[in-house]
């Protein structure tokens, strides 16, 4: 058995798969192996369907010996985040309070997952309710960012136990949810690729909501192939979302089967002048390189002036969560005899105080702007940030009156767009930096490309954390 498997991108154990040099029984073990190993300190699943996992890994190996294999995805383990429910089994979203909630149904995204053949290794932890950057959750207890072993840092949030499962390799990718950067922020801080799809391109169904004008289903791995081809599986038109309806089909495929060419790309790069003063040397400078990177595959790469104001547009996307989860949890989040996280419950009796009137004018004003949004994108192909101004903090230095983590994120939530946050480099302590991509709505297939491209370029994306488990047996 190789214990390095799960620490692979998807795209390289489907080659192992298909030449018969590997079965899936093989990085289902091997899964299950590190997840005994190393999450007893690294907390990132809620329930690990250890038993279901090598039955299901069996039957598709099985199924790739009789009819060939199903897909690209066929054989693979893919971790949940625990907010999809799967009927029959739990889902807390994160709250103690929940533990003991059985779904009845299936999401849409576990439904298209499985039928693409990949198998899913349990539900991993998140920030409560979803609602936070951070990563912590009080009553439950945060994941473990594995890039530091020796100091508690935060994996961010709300994705954070998925981040750290692909992280550590107890699975080579996991699904997330993002409202304001819950997809992006942990991704950028555990050194993975994580695309926040255009709202509307993945069903919703069987997901608990935080706030759905806002919500996106997406993956978290390590290479912008795999993200596409996990994307490409989970979205699609679903009558039970009518968000779904009437949306552009986004070939990734596509994009994948062609060279990975940029240029005369238009990016539009946030000069690093205008970050905050809490940016990092480190993130400018990783910034900077990457920027040099696209410029040097023939990006064009301008720094036209924004019309958006991100601190306006990460206050303004806040509010509307707010007013959206206290509607949604209004029946308890007040009692106070329930074990709900302090930050959270205060978060969510944030949204108490706004109005039928305010929340609609809210979602006026957003209309608003993601129109100038649309509208200013049709001269460029690209909008790039640093996915965050720094790195992993101490989880006891974490002031969680403060949203530092979503300065850039919330932005592409707000605008209803897509972003692809992408490995780019590593502070003098070692610690994950990325850069984030933003498309206009449904220019996924663009992040993509760009995204592709620079990763054919740079290696950043397959550094792994040093653990005791990185080896081979």
């Amino acid at each position: 058995m190789t214990l390095d498997l799960p620490l692979r991108p998807l795209g390289e154990l489907a080659q192992l798969l298909a030449s018969g040099e590997i079965r899936s029984r093989d990085i289902v073990e091997a899964c299950l192996a590190r997840i005994d190993a190393l999450d007893g300190k690294l907390h990132a699943f809620v329930d690990v369907y250890r038993a279901e996992a090598l039955d299901g890994a069996d039957a598709a190996d099985r199924e790739r010996r009789s009819r060939g294999s199903r897909g690209p995805l066929a054989g693979l383990p893919i971790a949940l985040k625990d907010l999809l429910d799967i009927e029959g089994r739990p889902t807390t979203a994160g709250s103690k309070s929940w533990r003991g909630r059985i779904a009845k149904r299936t999401a849409n995204t576990v439904e298209r997952l499985v039928a693409a053949g990949m198998i899913p290794l349990g539900k991993t932890h998140m920030v409560e309710f979803a609602f936070g950057g951070w990563g912590r959750n009080e009553p439950m207890g945060a994941p473990w960012n594995p890039w530091d072993m020796r100091v508690h840092r935060v994996a961010g949030g709300s994705s954070s136990g998925s981040a750290v499962a692909v992280a550590a390799g107890f699975a080579p990718a996991a699904i997330g949810s993002d409202t304001g950067g819950s997809i992006r922020i942990p991704s950028a801080l555990c050194g993975l690729t994580g695309l926040k799809p255009t709202y509307g391109l993945v069903s919703a169904y069987g997901t608990v909501p935080l706030s759905a004008t806002l919500d996106s289903i997406g993956p978290l791995a390590h290479t912008v192939e795999d993200v596409a081809r996990l994307t490409s599986a989970i979205a699609g038109p679903d009558p039970r979302d009518p968000t779904t309806h009437n949306v552009p089909h986004v070939d990734f495929e596509a994009v994948l089967a062609t060279p990975a060419d940029i240029r005369g790309t238009r990016i539009t790069a946030l000069p690093s002048a205008q970050f905050p003063s809490c940016t990092s040397p480190d993130v400018v400078r990783a910034y900077d390189a990457a920027l040099a990177v696209l410029r040097s595959l023939g990006a064009t790469i301008d720094n036209d002036p924004l019309p958006l104001d991100f601190d306006d547009a990460m206050v303004r996307n806040g509010r509307i969560i707010a007013a959206e989860a206290y509607r949604y949890h209004r029946a308890y989040i007040e009692d106070e005899r329930l074990d709900i996280d302090p930050w959270v419950r205060r978060r969510v009796l944030g949204g108490k105080a706004i109005g039928d009137a305010e929340y609609a004018d809210e979602l006026a004003r957003r209309r608003g702007t993601m129109a100038l949004f649309g509208e200013w994108m049709r001269k460029r192909d690209v909008l790039m940030t640093p996915t965050l101004p720094i790195t992993a903090t101490p989880l006891a230095e974490v002031d969680e009156s403060t949203t530092t983590l979503a300065t850039w994120t919330r932005a592409a939530n707000y605008l209803g767009a897509c972003a692809l946050s992408l490995p780019a480099g590593f502070s003098t302590e070692g610690l994950p930096i990325g850069v984030q991509l933003t498309g206009a709505a449904f220019g996924d297939a663009t992040l993509v490309r760009v995204g592709r491209a620079f990763q054919h370029t740079t290696a950043w994306h397959r550094r792994r954390p040093e653990l005791p488990e990185n080896r081979a047996s």
